[in-house]
């Protein structure tokens, strides 16, 4: 079980498209419970892995480095600005797991996006990847200046990151950051193409490019094996928000359908996909994309029909790469097992 653990609702920064601090009417900027009590509960779990989230995480470096000492955590994870990285010492760093640092691309999106961040936050990156020996993720937020191919080749080219992964700026983001998404889904999924031409040729040469759509959509079409939805949330992962609440999706802490339980009575139920995804031939690949997507159709069906169209389009993509990458395997040019990915549950939502 992975449970994301929001130290606060705090952020340092005041990207685009998120606006910052998480609102106090959604929850405190500060934890208001016990931090022995959330020991309690996560020691109470059999096998947990924990995820630091928040707002910034490493805004509350003290509380996260108490749990990391006091808790027995299979796996450690962050996701994190990476504008505090260089303050924390090498012997936490070195017991994450996985490492997903927020960067979009090239220095004129990130910049443009993230306020100047850019050359900061590679630094720090650059500086731990010299000595960090797990996944370092590069997380971009794919907006309406993102030119998927380029963003994604320079981050895989820069020779910091294990992986890319992306999500891209839709249902949650902020009001008017769009002029014309349907054209721009369409420049999207071109660039998807070029980007599966260039993974397929990477294969062929013997490398296994680490591109976390492409590899998690191939995990569930060759090992038939993927939550629902791919992150997770509702049934092998929960969030723990700065008031000790329970919630299946750790960005609808709000929203009565999903909450799940607290840290003091345990989880009460789980979240599942509702229709129309449980019905949909795509289904068993793409898990209903994401909780708060399949739920709250805040850009009515033709939004949501939009992300459907760019997910199966990804999706065919990967389709065609599957018998051509187990014929590869089968020869000895790539091992399968580099496929089955990811190996545990490291917050990244598969499907863009």
């Amino acid at each position: 079980m992975l449970f994301i653990v929001m130290l606060t609702g705090r952020c340092n920064l005041n990207c685009i498209y998120c606006g910052g601090s998480i609102d106090e009417n959604v929850m405190p900027r500060k934890i208001t419970y016990d931090p022995e009590d959330l020991i309690d509960f996560l020691n109470s779990m059999n096998d947990p892995s924990i995820a630091f989230y928040g707002g910034e995480p490493l805004l509350e470096m003290g509380l996260m480095k108490k749990l990391m000492d006091e808790v027995e955590a299979r796996h450690f994870i962050i996701q994190t600005n990476g504008l505090l990285l260089n303050r924390l010492e090498k012997e936490y760093i070195e017991r994450f797991s996985t490492i997903l640092v927020s960067v979009d691309g090239v220095r004129e999106v990130t910049d443009f996006y993230r306020g100047g961040v850019y050359t900061k936050v590679l630094e720090n990156a650059r500086k731990i990847s010299g000595y960090f020996n797990g996944e370092l993720i590069a997380r971009m937020v794919a907006s309406q200046k993102t030119d998927i191919y380029r963003d994604v080749i320079h981050l895989l080219n820069l020779g910091i990151f294990t992986h890319v992964h992306w999500q891209i700026d839709a249902v949650w983001s902020a009001e008017g950051i769009w002029d014309d998404f349907s054209r721009w889904l369409e420049a999207y999924k071109s660039g998807i193409s070029r980007l599966s031409e260039f993974f397929m040729r990477e294969l062929e040469k013997g490398v296994v490019p680490g591109i976390v759509p492409f590899l998690g959509v191939l995990k569930a079409l060759i090992f038939n094996d993927s939550p629902k939805p791919p992150c997770g949330s509702g049934t092998e992962s929960f969030a723990i928000t700065t008031d000790g609440r329970i919630v299946a999706c750790p960005i609808a802490a709000d929203l009565s359908w999903n909450h799940a339980g607290d840290i003091y009575t345990g989880i009460a139920r789980t979240v599942e996909p509702v229709e129309p995804c449980p019905s949909c031939r795509y289904y068993s690949v793409c898990g209903g994309r994401c909780l708060f997507t399949n739920r709250e159709r805040l850009w009515g069906d033709r939004g949501f029909r939009l992300l459907c169209d760019a997910t199966i389009h990804l999706i065919r993509e990967m389709e065609l790469i599957r018998n051509k990458a187990l014929s590869l395997a089968e020869r000895g040019i790539i091992e399968l097992e580099d496929l089955n990915y990811p190996k545990y549950n490291n917050t990244t939502e598969i499907i863009p």
